[in-house]
Protein backbone atom coordinates (compact mmCIF):
# COMPACT_ATOMS: atom_id res chain seq x y z
CA UNK A 1 0.00 0.00 0.00
CA UNK A 2 1.59 3.23 -1.21
CA UNK A 3 1.72 5.85 0.98
CA UNK A 4 0.26 8.77 -0.40
CA UNK A 5 1.69 12.19 0.04
CA UNK A 6 -0.49 15.65 1.59
CA UNK A 7 2.18 17.39 2.41
CA UNK A 8 0.88 20.13 0.13
CA UNK A 9 -2.90 20.51 2.21
CA UNK A 10 -4.25 23.36 4.28
CA UNK A 11 -7.16 22.38 6.94
CA UNK A 12 -9.09 24.60 9.21
CA UNK A 13 -10.97 23.01 12.29
CA UNK A 14 -13.45 25.25 13.50
CA UNK A 15 -14.44 24.34 17.16
CA UNK A 16 -18.51 25.82 17.42
CA UNK A 17 -18.29 25.14 21.52
CA UNK A 18 -20.13 27.53 23.62
CA UNK A 19 -17.16 27.54 25.87
CA UNK A 20 -14.51 30.54 25.55
CA UNK A 21 -10.53 29.94 25.60
CA UNK A 22 -8.95 28.83 28.27
CA UNK A 23 -12.08 26.54 29.27
CA UNK A 24 -11.99 22.90 28.51
CA UNK A 25 -13.94 22.10 25.66
CA UNK A 26 -14.96 18.29 25.43
CA UNK A 27 -15.91 18.71 21.29
CA UNK A 28 -11.96 20.30 20.85
CA UNK A 29 -10.72 16.48 22.80
CA UNK A 30 -12.33 14.63 19.88
CA UNK A 31 -11.15 17.12 17.54
CA UNK A 32 -7.36 16.57 18.47
CA UNK A 33 -7.45 13.00 17.19
CA UNK A 34 -8.10 13.77 13.77
CA UNK A 35 -5.74 16.86 14.03
CA UNK A 36 -3.42 14.68 15.19
CA UNK A 37 -3.17 12.56 12.12
CA UNK A 38 -3.44 15.24 10.08
CA UNK A 39 -0.27 17.06 11.48
CA UNK A 40 1.36 13.56 11.60
CA UNK A 41 0.68 13.69 7.99
CA UNK A 42 2.53 16.68 7.67
CA UNK A 43 -1.38 18.86 6.48
CA UNK A 44 -0.70 22.67 7.56
CA UNK A 45 -3.51 22.80 10.27
CA UNK A 46 -5.51 25.54 12.16
CA UNK A 47 -8.23 25.89 14.82
CA UNK A 48 -10.07 28.38 15.50
CA UNK A 49 -12.94 28.37 18.32
CA UNK A 50 -15.59 30.76 16.98
CA UNK A 51 -16.85 32.47 20.49
CA UNK A 52 -13.40 33.75 20.97
CA UNK A 53 -13.88 36.13 18.05
CA UNK A 54 -16.22 38.96 17.60
CA UNK A 55 -18.45 37.07 15.21
CA UNK A 56 -22.01 38.78 14.54
CA UNK A 57 -24.76 37.42 13.27
CA UNK A 58 -26.05 37.99 9.92
CA UNK A 59 -25.29 36.86 6.04
CA UNK A 60 -23.48 40.23 4.92
CA UNK A 61 -19.88 38.84 3.99
CA UNK A 62 -19.00 41.97 6.71
CA UNK A 63 -21.51 43.11 9.17
CA UNK A 64 -19.89 46.34 9.84
CA UNK A 65 -21.48 47.39 6.48
CA UNK A 66 -24.99 46.82 8.18
CA UNK A 67 -24.83 48.34 11.60
CA UNK A 68 -22.27 46.38 13.50
CA UNK A 69 -19.39 48.34 15.24
CA UNK A 70 -16.74 45.16 14.89
CA UNK A 71 -16.82 41.96 12.74
CA UNK A 72 -13.96 39.57 12.79
CA UNK A 73 -15.42 37.09 10.30
CA UNK A 74 -14.01 38.55 7.09
CA UNK A 75 -10.74 37.91 8.68
CA UNK A 76 -11.74 34.20 9.46
CA UNK A 77 -13.05 33.66 6.01
CA UNK A 78 -9.40 34.56 4.68
CA UNK A 79 -8.28 31.53 6.52
CA UNK A 80 -11.03 29.15 5.79
CA UNK A 81 -10.72 29.80 2.15
CA UNK A 82 -6.75 29.38 2.26
CA UNK A 83 -7.51 25.98 3.47
CA UNK A 84 -8.33 22.76 1.35
CA UNK A 85 -10.35 21.13 3.96
CA UNK A 86 -12.53 22.55 6.75
CA UNK A 87 -13.87 20.38 9.47
CA UNK A 88 -16.83 21.69 12.05
CA UNK A 89 -16.95 20.77 15.37
CA UNK A 90 -19.88 21.44 17.35
CA UNK A 91 -21.69 19.79 20.86
CA UNK A 92 -25.10 18.58 20.91
CA UNK A 93 -27.25 20.87 22.37
CA UNK A 94 -31.22 19.65 23.07
CA UNK A 95 -30.70 16.84 19.67
CA UNK A 96 -29.48 20.11 17.68
CA UNK A 97 -26.08 21.93 16.42
CA UNK A 98 -25.44 24.31 18.71
CA UNK A 99 -26.00 27.77 17.55
CA UNK A 100 -22.48 28.65 17.41
CA UNK A 101 -22.04 26.14 14.42
CA UNK A 102 -25.54 27.76 13.18
CA UNK A 103 -23.64 30.96 13.03
CA UNK A 104 -20.55 29.83 11.22
CA UNK A 105 -22.68 28.20 8.52
CA UNK A 106 -24.92 31.59 7.73
CA UNK A 107 -21.36 33.48 7.77
CA UNK A 108 -20.36 30.97 5.46
CA UNK A 109 -23.16 31.67 2.99
CA UNK A 110 -23.03 34.83 3.28
CA UNK A 111 -20.02 34.55 1.21
CA UNK A 112 -22.04 32.51 -1.85
CA UNK A 113 -22.02 35.17 -3.99
CA UNK A 114 -18.29 34.91 -4.15
CA UNK A 115 -16.88 32.57 -7.54
CA UNK A 116 -13.57 31.72 -7.98
CA UNK A 117 -11.02 32.27 -11.26
CA UNK A 118 -13.17 29.75 -12.81
CA UNK A 119 -16.69 31.80 -12.27
CA UNK A 120 -17.79 28.97 -9.71
CA UNK A 121 -19.52 29.44 -6.45
CA UNK A 122 -16.52 29.74 -4.47
CA UNK A 123 -16.02 26.81 -2.19
CA UNK A 124 -16.04 24.25 -5.18
CA UNK A 125 -13.28 22.08 -5.48
CA UNK A 126 -12.97 22.28 -0.89
CA UNK A 127 -13.46 19.41 1.55
CA UNK A 128 -15.85 19.87 4.28
CA UNK A 129 -16.54 17.15 7.30
CA UNK A 130 -17.93 17.39 10.62
CA UNK A 131 -16.50 16.82 14.10
CA UNK A 132 -20.42 16.14 16.91
CA UNK A 133 -20.15 15.00 20.81
CA UNK A 134 -22.66 15.21 23.65
CA UNK A 135 -24.95 13.07 25.31
CA UNK A 136 -27.78 11.02 25.02
CA UNK A 137 -28.72 11.35 20.70
CA UNK A 138 -28.02 13.43 17.48
CA UNK A 139 -24.49 12.74 16.17
CA UNK A 140 -26.40 11.79 12.83
CA UNK A 141 -28.66 14.42 12.76
CA UNK A 142 -26.58 17.47 13.84
CA UNK A 143 -24.20 15.62 10.56
CA UNK A 144 -26.80 15.56 8.58
CA UNK A 145 -28.00 19.06 8.65
CA UNK A 146 -23.84 20.34 8.64
CA UNK A 147 -22.98 18.60 5.89
CA UNK A 148 -25.93 19.34 3.67
CA UNK A 149 -25.20 22.42 4.20
CA UNK A 150 -21.59 22.92 3.28
CA UNK A 151 -22.29 20.85 0.36
CA UNK A 152 -24.94 23.36 -0.65
CA UNK A 153 -22.62 25.95 -0.13
CA UNK A 154 -20.45 23.92 -2.65
CA UNK A 155 -18.13 22.34 -0.57
CA UNK A 156 -17.29 18.46 -1.30
CA UNK A 157 -18.20 16.00 1.07
CA UNK A 158 -16.15 12.65 0.65
CA UNK A 159 -17.62 9.37 2.20
CA UNK A 160 -18.02 8.86 6.08
CA UNK A 161 -17.22 12.74 6.62
CA UNK A 162 -18.76 12.52 10.00
CA UNK A 163 -17.04 11.53 13.42
CA UNK A 164 -18.91 11.94 17.06
CA UNK A 165 -19.38 10.18 20.39
CA UNK A 166 -22.06 10.54 22.92
CA UNK A 167 -22.60 9.48 26.32
CA UNK A 168 -25.47 7.50 27.78
CA UNK A 169 -28.99 8.93 28.26
CA UNK A 170 -28.96 11.45 31.12
CA UNK A 171 -26.48 13.11 33.18
CA UNK A 172 -22.47 11.53 32.68
CA UNK A 173 -19.18 12.07 31.94
CA UNK A 174 -18.53 13.52 28.22
CA UNK A 175 -15.53 13.08 25.96
CA UNK A 176 -12.35 13.65 27.06
CA UNK A 177 -13.71 13.32 31.20
CA UNK A 178 -10.94 12.04 33.84
CA UNK A 179 -12.91 12.50 36.56
CA UNK A 180 -16.51 12.20 37.40
CA UNK A 181 -18.48 13.10 40.92
CA UNK A 182 -15.30 12.65 43.03
CA UNK A 183 -14.18 9.46 41.08
CA UNK A 184 -10.95 9.29 38.45
CA UNK A 185 -11.75 7.89 35.31
CA UNK A 186 -8.85 6.35 33.38
CA UNK A 187 -8.69 5.87 30.09
CA UNK A 188 -10.30 9.29 29.45
CA UNK A 189 -14.36 9.00 28.73
CA UNK A 190 -14.56 7.55 24.95
CA UNK A 191 -10.57 7.30 24.22
CA UNK A 192 -11.14 3.81 24.40
CA UNK A 193 -14.44 3.86 21.95
CA UNK A 194 -13.24 1.78 18.67
CA UNK A 195 -16.32 2.86 17.02
CA UNK A 196 -14.66 6.48 17.49
CA UNK A 197 -11.23 6.08 16.81
CA UNK A 198 -12.23 4.22 13.54
CA UNK A 199 -14.93 6.81 12.37
CA UNK A 200 -12.39 9.33 13.32
CA UNK A 201 -9.67 8.28 11.55
CA UNK A 202 -11.89 7.04 8.48
CA UNK A 203 -12.97 10.66 7.89
CA UNK A 204 -9.90 12.12 8.41
CA UNK A 205 -8.24 10.03 5.99
CA UNK A 206 -11.45 10.53 3.23
CA UNK A 207 -11.11 14.46 3.53
CA UNK A 208 -7.38 13.77 2.87
CA UNK A 209 -8.09 11.69 -0.01
CA UNK A 210 -10.69 13.84 -1.68
CA UNK A 211 -9.10 16.81 -0.93
CA UNK A 212 -5.68 15.81 -2.24
CA UNK A 213 -7.53 14.53 -6.15
CA UNK A 214 -9.06 17.63 -6.15
CA UNK A 215 -6.17 19.82 -5.34
CA UNK A 216 -4.04 17.33 -8.03
CA UNK A 217 -6.29 18.26 -10.61
CA UNK A 218 -7.08 22.02 -9.70
CA UNK A 219 -10.54 21.74 -8.70
CA UNK A 220 -13.64 20.72 -10.81
CA UNK A 221 -13.77 21.31 -14.41
CA UNK A 222 -16.15 25.04 -14.94
CA UNK A 223 -17.93 22.97 -17.47
CA UNK A 224 -21.63 23.43 -16.69
CA UNK A 225 -21.20 25.01 -13.60
CA UNK A 226 -19.78 28.53 -13.63
CA UNK A 227 -21.90 30.79 -12.77
CA UNK A 228 -20.29 33.70 -14.61
CA UNK A 229 -20.53 31.72 -17.98
CA UNK A 230 -24.51 31.38 -16.98
CA UNK A 231 -24.91 34.65 -16.33
CA UNK A 232 -23.43 35.86 -19.67
CA UNK A 233 -25.42 33.54 -21.32
CA UNK A 234 -24.25 30.00 -21.80
CA UNK A 235 -26.17 26.93 -20.85
CA UNK A 236 -24.22 24.02 -22.08
CA UNK A 237 -26.55 21.29 -23.25
CA UNK A 238 -29.75 23.00 -21.03
CA UNK A 239 -32.65 23.21 -23.04
CA UNK A 240 -35.46 25.80 -21.19
CA UNK A 241 -38.69 23.18 -21.62
CA UNK A 242 -41.07 26.22 -22.58
CA UNK A 243 -39.24 26.19 -26.08
CA UNK A 244 -38.68 22.63 -27.01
Amino acid sequence: MKKPDFSNLKAVYVNCTLKKSPKSSHTQNLMNGSIAIMKSEKVSVEVVRLVDHQIPVGVQPDMTEDGETKDDWPKLYEKIIAADILVIGTPIWLGERSSVASKLIERLYAMSGYHNDKGQYVYYGKVGGCIITGNEDGIKHCSMGILYALQHLGYSIPPQADAGWIGEVGPGPSYGDTEWQGKKIDPPVGFDSEFTNRNTTFMTYNLLHLASMLKSNNGYSNYGNSRKAWDDGTQWEFENPEYR
